[in-house]
């Protein structure tokens, strides 16, 4: 009852700002960028593509919103702004004399009529896989919402290696275009190849993704494949930081199940030297989906030789608990905890303990917090720095070691 009537108070906001903005997206043509992982490198990725392309284009993802030569910050843990920040934002891209627009687009947004009075004209799908159970109470309620981004549009682009294409593309209007990295689609790797200078399967589809959108914009295939060719990826999205030391340390944002399997697969395919580890921090947020809390436990019981669960945005929960129920998925898949994993509930003291835990050719990575800049317990923000907090584990070590 309470979330129906938040959505009634957002779709009214969102009314009365396209009425006071002047429906800004009217004079734009529109890209939505939506999916549990990948949204935001793929948005980036289009972007890359429009630029190179010499068109005139905006971007508003979750890492910031780049209108013209100017960026701006969307605030803490938001990927689609408010109602009234939204239109402003639009406004803000016409102004610019911004052509189109590469809108990255949750399913919260889309439930809770954020993005309503936005005009689309393509509609983009990376993927659909468990997350925002919390909110949506169902994964076919979080299908529902997902797919009403594609209702209306000219033009679809849809994943055919997921398991949701068929029931999207049923929900779909306009052209349906289909992208794979193992099945004959439209966009493959057999008829649109790529040599990327990201690792991961998933940038792959990613990258075939935009690739498949920037061919409906009209941007040649040259065009395209040295753009996304030349792509060096998203800020906190697998990013090494590199001080010099025997060991890799990376930063990732993958919060999700998928998004943590997908990540880990890639590092752990990417080790060199007969015993070197992946070593992994990470946590899960709190007041959000619980259900997936063991299951990334028990992928990182598959992928990850060490874990070290931590905090990331406990909010009203005990970190403990949040760890604990990580932890589960874990101790099920036969893990120790002292050898296998270690709760350490403290975020700067667990990136400390995971870079000590390094030997020479081991991989360590940071998830869940990435670019955000703050980390919330209770109701309060607090500052936060992934990568200094990496850097300070890294001085700190390597000043005890010497």
């Amino acid at each position: 009852m309470w979330q129906k009537v938040k959505n009634i108070y957002h779709l009214l906001r969102a009314f009365t700002a396209c009425i006071y903005f002047g429906f800004p997206s009217k004079k734009l043509t529109v890209i939505g960028v939506t999916g549990t992982d990948g949204k935001t490198t793929t948005s980036h990725m289009i972007y890359e593509i429009l630029k190179s392309a010499n068109k005139k284009v905006s971007l508003i993802s979750s890492i910031h919103a780049q209108i013209g030569e100017k960026t701006y910050d969307t605030g803490f843990h938001v990927t689609t702004p408010d109602p009234v920040a939204l239109q402003k934002f639009l406004r803000k891209v016409v102004n610019s004399d911004s052509e189109c627009l590469v809108l990255e687009v949750t399913s919260h947004g889309l439930d809770q009529n954020r993005i309503f009075g936005v005009d689309f004209d393509f509609a983009v799908l990376t993927n659909i896989t468990h997350e925002h159970l919390d909110y949506h109470k169902s994964f076919e309620n979080y299908i529902l919402a997902k797919a009403r981004l594609f209702k209306g549009v000219k033009v679809s682009i849809l994943n055919l290696d997921d398991p949701t294409f068929s029931k999207i593309k049923k929900l779909a209007n306009g052209k349906i275009i289909t992208y794979s990295i193992g099945k004959k689609a439209d966009f493959a790797p057999k008829n649109f190849p790529l040599k990327l200078k990201i690792p991961g399967e998933y940038n792959l589809s990613n990258a075939l993704c935009a690739a498949a959108l920037a061919t409906q914009v009209g941007i040649s295939k040259k065009i395209i494949t040295k753009a996304l060719n030349n792509f060096q990826g998203v800020k906190g999205r697998m990013e090494e930081v590199d001080m010099g030391q025997d060991y890799q340390v990376k930063v990732d944002f993958a919060h999700t199940p998928n998004g943590l399997k997908q990540a880990l697969k890639t590092l752990k395919s990417r080790i060199k030297g007969q015993g070197s580890r992946v070593i992994a921090v990470f946590g899960a947020a709190g007041e959000r989906d619980k259900l997936k809390r063991p299951k990334m436990g028990k992928i990182a019981a598959i992928y990850a030789d060490i874990c070290v669960l931590t905090a990331e945005d406990p909010r009203s929960e005990k970190v403990e608990d949040i760890c604990w129920q990580i932890a589960r998925g874990l101790v099920r898949s036969g893990k120790k905890e002292g050898s296998d994993f270690y709760q350490i509930y403290d975020r700067q003291k667990a990136i400390e303990f995971a870079v000590k835990l390094a030997k020479p050719g081991d991989i360590v990575v940071c998830f869940g917090k990435s670019h955000e800049k703050s980390m919330c317990f209770g109701k309060k923000e607090y500052p936060w720095d992934e990568f200094k907090s990496v850097e300070r584990a890294i001085t700190k070590t390597a000043n005890e070691k010497e």
